[in-house]
C-alpha cells in the first residue's frame, strides 16, 4: 500500500463534494456519522442490517450538505462480527468502502476517557476525512476476500470447533469418572465399550446416563470430524488443491497444516517480500526505543492468530522430521542448548523463518535448503 508523507504542510486537503460516512455496527443498532468535510456532521441511528435505512440517511446527508444526488460517497467500519457482506453491499451500490483494523484506530491515552458508540462513529468519520485528505498511515485496512474465498475457510474453521469440542466432551467424561476414583486412558473403540459394560453397573443412574449423554455427542462430534478430514484428503488426491498438494509434500507438514496455510494465507494474499510475510503473521519486532532507554517487547502478535499458532507448531514439527535442514541447523546451533526460556525464544525465531520459507517454495518453487520431500507412495528425498 502505497504511504506518501503524512505532514502535509502548505496543502489544502479537505476535499469537497463528497460524502463521508461511518458505521459503528452493534448487534441492535448501527450509529452513523456522516458529513462532507465542511459543514458539521449529522447523526442517525439505524436497525442493524436495515439497508433501506442506510440509503435513506445518506440521501438526506447528501441534501443537508446541498450535494448532488449522484455525488461520490466514501465510508468506513471496523472489522468485526458483520464480516464483510456490508462491505460487499456498499460496493454494488456505488459506495466506495474501507474496512478498518480496529486495533490500528488511534484513542487517548489518558487513563480516564470518555467511549460511547457516537464518539466511535465521530472519531470513525474524522480518520475517513483524514485518510482521503492524503494521510494514508491513519490506520490500517483490513483485505477483503472474495467470496469464494471466504467460503473456502468454513471446513478447516469448523474442524478446529470441533476438535474443541471433542476434548471438552472427554474431559467431562474422564471428570464425571474421577469422582468415583474411575480412570480410563482413551474413551471411544472397542477398549471403552469393554471398559464401560463393566464399570457402569457400579454407578448410580444420574451419573450412568449423563456420560452416555455425553459419550453420544462425542461420537457425534468425532464422526464430524472424520467426515471432513476425509473431504480435505479426497479433494487433495483428486488434484482439486494443487497447492495444498504442493505444500503438504514436504515432510513435517500434513495434509491439515497446508490446507489451512494455503485457505488462510498463501492461497489468496499477494507478499513483496519477507517482512510482509512475517508482519502479517504478527511475527515482526516490536522494539521500544525513548532517548536512552531501548527495549524489545518481542513479537507484535497482529494479524492471523490461527496461522502464527500453527507456525509455532510446525516449528516443533520441522525439527523433529526436517533435521538436516538447513533451519534446524540454524536452531540446534544458537538454542537447542539454552534452557527452556530460551528455546521457547528461538522457536519463535524459527516459526518466522520457516514462513517466509514456505512463502518462497509455493511462490518461487524454491525447495528450504536441506529440506525433504515425501514422494507419492516412497520414503522421503533430500532436496
Amino acid at each position: 500500500m502505497d504511504a506518501p508523507n503524512t505532514a502535509l504542510r502548505g496543502q489544502d486537503t479537505r476535499i469537497v463534494g463528497r460524502l463521508y460516512v461511518a458505521f459503528e455496527l452493534g448487534e441492535k443498532s448501527w450509529k452513523l456519522s456522516l458529513g462532507d468535510g465542511v459543514r458539521a456532521p449529522s447523526r442517525c441511528t439505524v436497525a442493524a442490517g436495515d439497508t433501506t435505512a442506510v440509503l435513506m440517511a445518506i440521501a438526506k446527508a447528501r441534501a443537508r450538505c446541498h450535494l448532488a444526488a449522484d455525488a461520490p460517497v466514501r465510508s468506513c467500519y471496523e472489522a468485526g462480527r458483520d464480516g464483510f457482506w456490508l462491505h460487499r453491499w456498499l460496493s454494488a451500490h456505488g459506495i466506495v468502502n474501507l474496512v478498518v483494523d480496529p486495533a490500528s484506530i488511534e484513542v487517548n491515552r489518558r487513563a480516564r476517557r470518555a467511549k460511547t458508540d457516537r464518539l466511535d462513529s465521530d472519531k470513525l468519520l474524522s480518520m475517513l476525512m483524514r485518510y482521503y485528505g492524503g494521510e494514508r498511515r491513519v490506520w490500517a485496512l483490513a483485505r477483503i476476500p472474495t467470496p469464494e474465498q471466504e467460503d473456502e475457510r468454513r471446513v478447516h474453521r469448523e474442524l478446529e470447533r470441533l476438535r474443541q469440542e471433542r476434548t471438552a466432551h472427554s474431559n467431562r467424561i474422564r471428570s464425571l469418572l474421577v469422582l468415583h476414583n474411575l480412570r480410563v486412558e482413551r474413551i471411544g473403540g472397542r477398549a471403552w465399550a469393554h471398559w464401560w459394560a463393566q464399570q457402569a453397573g457400579q454407578l448410580l443412574p444420574g451419573l450412568r446416563t449423563e456420560i452416555e449423554r455425553e459419550f453420544e455427542r462425542l461420537s457425534l462430534v468425532a464422526r464430524q470430524i472424520r467426515t471432513l478430514e476425509a473431504q480435505q484428503k479426497q479433494q487433495v488426491r483428486s488434484g482439486a488443491q494443487p497447492v495444498i498438494a504442493v505444500l503438504s509434500r514436504l515432510a513435517g507438514i500434513g495434509t491439515g497444516s497446508a490446507w489451512t496455510l494455503v485457505k488462510e494465507l498463501f492461497g489468496w494474499r499477494q507478499f513483496h517480500n519477507r517482512r510482509e510475510v512475517a508482519g502479517c503473521l504478527g511475527l515482526a519486532p516490536t522494539p521500544y526505543a525513548s532517548g536512552t532507554s531501548e527495549v524489545e517487547q518481542g513479537i507484535s502478535k497482529a494479524g492471523n492468530k490461527r496461522v502464527r499458532w500453527l507456525m509455532v507448531e510446525l516449528a516443533w514439527s520441522w525439527l523433529r522430521f526436517q533435521p538436516g535442514s538447513q533451519l534446524s541447523q540454524w536452531f540446534n546451533e544458537r538454542f537447542a542448548g539454552g534452557g527452556k526460556r530460551m528455546r521457547r525464544i528461538g522457536i519463535v525465531a524459527l516459526a518466522r523463518r520457516l514462513s517466509i520459507a514456505l512463502w518462497r517454495y509455493l511462490e518461487q518453487g524454491e525447495i528450504p535448503r536441506g529440506a525433504t520431500l515425501k514422494p507419492p507412495g516412497g520414503n522421503t528425498v533430500a532436496s
